[in-house]
């Protein structure tokens, strides 16, 4: 696994963070290093697979960047007629993750296709996730995508949602905001690097608070809505058809 180590030497000019090859190059770093219980949540994503995946539908992995969340799927699915697609914007993590993921297996066979979720067609879906990927989208879009995927679903199947959160509160917002950079910190980030990355994505990803993403799904359609997993300024939830 290369080290991230892209926001390390000090630049004059910091760009709007990209997902191109410098960035797919040492994104797993990236991710275990910047996102509390990071593996744990693909962990329980293959659980929620294990459960809800029903038979001869289809699964959904937007925002699929390496293929992580695709590969915890296919591995939990107990099914059969069953397909996955992963679906992402980037040609850096699409050829990453083409090379990682088993595509022939005729028993579960996974599509990788380099696309723009928002013009995604969702359909015969069990399972679709939505891994840190939701905030990438302008907010003006995504009540869209949410709408498209509730369509999408056959009845009782679920999304699952993983967000960095905004909170209404300003002592909760920087006591949260402090201990992830503490989190961040003790994993071997620098001050420099810490600050360099958070000015890269202001104007790329915009948090919400818990209680917008609730009250969106429920506009969608979505008959409940849970929290699964929070560590400080990250959040899990699951919606149900």
């Amino acid at each position: 696994m290369n080290k991230d180590t892209v926001y390390s030497t000090p630049q004059d000019k910091i760009g709007d963070f990209k997902f191109d090859d410098t960035v797919a190059s040492v994104f797993d770093d990236m991710l275990r290093r910047s996102i509390p219980g990071y593996d744990l949540t693909l962990d329980l994503v293959g659980l929620f697979a294990a459960e809800y995946v029903q038979p001869d539908s289809y699964c959904y992995d937007l925002g699929s960047s390496l293929g992580a969340v695709t590969a915890a799927i296919y591995k939990n699915i107990r099914q059969k007629g069953c397909r996955i697609f992963a679906v992402d914007n980037s040609p850096a993590m699409m050829r990453r993750s083409s090379s990682r993921l088993n595509r022939n297996d005729t028993h579960i066979p996974i599509h990788l296709i380099c696309a723009d979720i928002r013009h995604v067609s969702i359909v015969n879906a069990s399972l679709v996730v939505l891994n840190f990927t939701l905030q990438f989208i302008q907010p003006e879009d995504r009540f869209a995508i949410l709408q498209r995927i509730y369509n999408g679903l056959v009845p009782g199947g679920i999304l699952l949602l993983s967000e960095k959160m905004a909170f209404q509160e300003n002592d909760e917002q920087e006591f949260q905001t402090k201990m992830y950079y503490d989190f961040k910190k003790l994993h071997g980030y620098s001050e420099l690097e810490i600050s360099q990355k958070r000015t890269a994505l202001d104007n790329v990803l915009i948090p919400d608070s818990l209680q917008k993403h609730c009250l969106r799904l429920q506009q969608a359609g979505f008959r409940r809505c849970y929290t699964w997993f929070q560590a400080f300024n990250f959040y899990s939830l699951v919606a149900v058809k």
